[in-house]
């Protein structure tokens, strides 16, 4: 039997819904249960794959392709379940869907209203594709309160009656701020929050408050009396020192307990939390630290790159070191000397992105790790950059560049116009939609024996998730070559370069997949581990 949890906001945004989600999900298979988790976002994007990483943040691509909210990196990273497209959906995509079968006639004529049309497609993606999952963590975005989240909530709570509660729950996670003029808790944010829900008929079972300073047993009380749950279905969420601290600090509070007695489950034998206490010391008693400068063009947001930040920390605890993050915006390197911001630093990571702003600063940064001997990792368009600065600077070929920023003689990465996904050949032109045009999702690659990468991954063939619209110029493979750059990765055809490396350098290897989207604390990513222990031997140097 499948049970459900749905987790809602209220107060404020940020309060940590997709981490208390993923936590629960960790919890609940500590305890031996089988868990999927999936997002419902309100707004009207089909996807994130068309929004601004500095206002939205990073976009999270699954191995069928789907390009999801952040949330879902966190869910993977804590469960180990690999996410899937049916895993997220947003108000666009349940749009889409109304609508289209309004335009078949599959509504015989009949006015489609949000009640029961949008509402049923809402439940209808909530319940499919399920197998043998014993609980589906459903978070919803946004806060109670929001107009565009009213749909998703009408649907949740007409799925809590269907199911009843012997299948359904209800968390909702709230803001308890400290007021320091007053010098107490202030529990009615908390109580007007639930107010609103229960307006929309949901009777939340447990609560969640986010604070900052712990919860006396009065204001426990007193949120329970309020709220109309029971003071031990109170959870305090205090701030904790790392996030891969989270899933103990909610089982001391009793959350999964409480979890289990809703659902009349037995909680007589304690949860096999041993895997995270290992993390969590790891992270708490390194053996020494580096530092990594991330050359990026989106660092005044670092939730665009969420899921690579977490990837260096699983290559700290792989190696049992702390990884201080240098963040620098990349536009930098073009007015300034990359040497004054880059010569402390054990290694340089220069990350995805799109567009020419602050291209030539990762350039410059590649050049840098190149000349310097420091360990470099590009991914994606870190890659890119790292072979059109081979090409300018080592190949001779001065006018290098990516049709990426307008039309070139020399076209070292240039538009993918057609590539094969299974067994069917897509295809793109500079005329497409940017929605979902991209190679998206899981790919295989075949490794050069005897190569670096090879060593790193100890197999000749990978599988990665991509997310990019610009490759690596294959006819320019035999001069890169003579200057010392290995293509040591290829697609299946030997058409596509995945991987370059020089094998005469420390560790400089850049990868057009991203492979911090597969990375998770307790099996952290070969390449991040590599790396990070590549910056242990650099640090030993300075």
């Amino acid at each position: 039997m499948t049970r459900f949890i749905f987790i809602t906001g209220g107060v404020v945004s940020s309060l940590g819904k997709g981490l208390t989600s993923a936590a629960l999900g960790a919890l609940l298979q500590a305890r031996g249960y089988k868990v999927r988790l999936r997002k419902l976002d309100p707004y009207l994007n089909v996807d994130p794959g068309t929004m601004s990483p500095t206002q939205h943040g990073e976009v999270f691509v699954t191995d069928d392709g789907a390009e999801t909210d952040l949330d879902l990196g966190h869910y993977e990273r804590y469960t180990g379940v690999a996410a899937r497209q049916s895993d997220n959906v947003t108000t666009g995509r349940i749009y889409s869907t109304v609508i289209a079968k309004e335009r078949r006639g599959d509504y015989l004529g009949g006015t489609v209203q949000v009640i029961p049309h949008v509402t049923d497609a809402i439940k209808e993606f909530v319940q499919k594709d399920i197998t043998d999952e014993d609980f589906i963590l459903v978070e919803i975005g946004g806060t109670v309160g929001d107009i565009e989240s009213l749909p998703f909530l009408e649907a949740i709570r007409q799925l809590g009656n269907e199911l009843g509660p012997e299948r359904s729950m209800f968390m909702h996670l709230t803001l308890v701020p400290f007021i320091s003029a007053a010098g107490e808790l202030k529990t009615k944010p908390t109580q007007h929050s639930v107010k609103e829900l229960l307006g929309l008929g949901i009777q939340p079972q447990v609560l969640v408050c986010r604070m900052e300073r712990p919860l006396p047993p009065s204001d426990r009380r007193k949120i329970a009396l309020f709220c109309n749950v029971k003071p031990e279905a109170v959870i305090a969420a205090l701030d904790v020192d790392s996030i891969y601290a989270v899933p103990m600090a909610y089982h001391a509070e009793g959350l999964d307990v409480q979890v289990c007695k809703h659902f009349d489950l037995l909680t007589d034998q304690e949860p096999d939390l041993s895997r995270w206490r290992e993390i969590v010391r790891r992270i708490r008693e390194p053996e020494g630290q580096v530092t990594i400068a991330i050359v990026g063009k989106y660092v005044q947001l670092k939730d665009a790159y969420k899921s690579l930040s977490e990837a260096l920390v699983h290559g700290g605890i792989a190696n049992n070191v702390k990884v201080n993050l240098d963040w620098i915006d990349s536009e930098i390197f073009e007015r300034e000397d990359a040497v004054k911001y880059l010569e402390h630093v054990h290694g340089i990571l220069v990350p995805g992105g799109f567009g020419e702003r602050g291209a030539e600063g990762k350039i410059r940064a590649a050049q840098f790790a190149r000349e310097r001997n420091v360990p470099y990792f590009g991914i994606c368009f870190g890659m890119q950059m790292a072979v059109i600065e081979a090409a300018r600077n080592a190949a001779g070929i001065a006018d290098a560049s990516s049709t990426e920023f307008g039309p070139t003689p020399n076209a070292l990465v240039g538009l993918m116009t057609e590539w094969t996904r299974g067994n069917e050949v897509q295809t793109r032109d500079a005329g497409s939609d940017k929605g979902g045009t991209m190679r998206l999702g899981a790919y295989p690659c075949v490794l050069t024996p005897h190569s670096q990468v090879a060593e790193i991954y100890g197999q000749s063939s990978i599988s990665e998730r991509h997310r990019h619209r610009y490759e690596v110029n294959i006819n320019f493979k035999q001069r890169l070559e003579k200057t010392g750059m290995k293509f040591s990765g290829m697609s299946p055809d030997g058409v596509l370069p995945e991987i370059i490396e020089y094998p005469n350098h420390p560790w400089f290897i850049g990868v057009q997949f991203h492979p911090e989207l597969k990375s998770k604390p307790f099996a952290p990513h070969p390449l991040f581990t590599s790396f990070i222990g590549a910056a242990l031997e650099q640090s030993r140097l300075v």
